[in-house]
């Protein structure tokens, strides 16, 4: 049996005898015939690392893509659900209008059903609010605001001060944040 310096030795002799063969026949062969191999080495190398380059953009490609597919995804998802808070709290509203259809069906004392109805019309009123839905309000004697308000009609003002002025609110506008969900339809004096 060899011990490890000896074979360590013999690889060593073999790696550099195959060197020496490899340059002994660089040498011998003519000189085109090296630069033809170098070449091909090199056009190997680059393509390569040109197949490397590619397998990353495709793999890269193809994550960017499912990434947009589920973004696409969740968005509508949650286009889809982002009116169920709103809902679930409009539901006990809906509930209190059926009760009140009801006792005002048995109901003699308008004023009763009168209230009753006031408390749910205030009830849908917080919620909204709780949501972040405010109306327009104090528009009449206000300069008309093309950009909140909507001008039904124009009516002769009573004085000069009341040109351009809102005269009256035919419909309500409401604002969600800082955005317009409906605009406030007026009658401007003229």
């Amino acid at each position: 049996m060899k011990n490890k310096k000896e074979e360590t030795e013999e690889v060593k002799n073999s790696q550099s005898a195959e060197s020496e063969v490899e340059t002994s026949t660089l040498e011998t062969m003519p000189e085109e015939q090296v630069e033809e191999k170098e070449e091909s080495n090199a056009s190997e190398k680059l393509e390569a690392e040109l197949a490397e380059v590619k397998d990353k953009y495709l793999r890269l490609y193809s994550d960017f893509e499912n990434f947009r597919k589920r973004n696409a995804k969740e968005r509508l998802d949650l286009i889809k659900t982002a009116s169920e808070d709103v809902l679930r709290d409009l539901i006990p509203v809906v509930d209190d209008f059926e009760r009140a259809f009801k006792a005002g069906e048995k109901e003699t004392d308008t004023v009763k059903i009168i209230e009753g109805n006031r408390l749910v019309f205030q009830k849908l009123l917080r919620i909204l609010e709780n949501k972040g839905l405010k109306p327009m309000d104090d528009l009449i004697g206000k300069p008309f605001d093309a950009d909140t308000q909507e001008a039904i009609t124009q009516v002769p003002a009573s004085s000069d001060e009341m040109k351009g002025m809102v005269i009256d609110v035919v419909e309500k506008g409401y604002t969600l944040g800082d955005k317009v969900v409906r605009f406030a339809k007026v009658v401007t004096g003229a």
